[in-house]
């Protein structure tokens, strides 16, 4: 049915058609949507270990558009860090932080526990902390500044 009307509708009319919708769309490529390679971001440099930066999510640049909170990785606090010692087991290691997101194979012993957060509004949050083995004991860590553990909870649990 939707094709005989199609082709009884005079072509004149229907190229017109075609060649408008085409430039419709093409003229929304050139707006910037959250989360595309467009998106601006401003980065804010916290503390060595934790950097933010922010995202404007706005469609067409009017509409207010829905994000949820996103983490990724595993939240490491000072609290936590603070409990690492030189000479711990890879099993101790494990119990104070968690299973390590990367335990790479070209790097066994390294591992590496990544975090990021980002709120609905666009702020992110990253951190990274990295702990060494030799010898099958941690041999030294690193990791910047990192947020304690009830900045976290207020960030996560914040009223709305």
């Amino acid at each position: 049915m939707f094709l005989q009307s199609l082709l009884s509708f005079p072509r004149r009319r229907l190229a017109g058609i075609v060649i408008a919708g085409s430039c419709l769309l093409a003229g929304c490529s050139g707006i910037s949507m959250p989360g595309s390679k467009n998106a601006q971001a401003e980065p804010v440099a916290d503390a060595a270990g934790v950097v933010q930066s922010e995202e404007k999510a706005r469609l067409f640049g009017v509409l207010p558009i829905y994000r949820p909170d996103v983490q990724q990785g595993n939240f490491v606090s000072k609290e936590m860090v603070a409990q690492l010692r030189v000479g711990m087991t890879p099993e101790q290691v494990r119990f104070v932080l968690g299973t390590p997101l990367i335990n790479d194979a070209f790097h066994a012993n390294r591992w590496d526990y990544p975090f990021r957060i980002k709120d609905g509004k666009g702020k992110v949050t990253s951190s990274h902390v990295s702990v060494f083995f030799k010898d099958g004991r941690v041999s030294h860590f690193e990791g910047g500044e990192l947020p304690n553990e009830q900045d976290y909870l207020q960030r996560i649990a914040k009223p709305k």
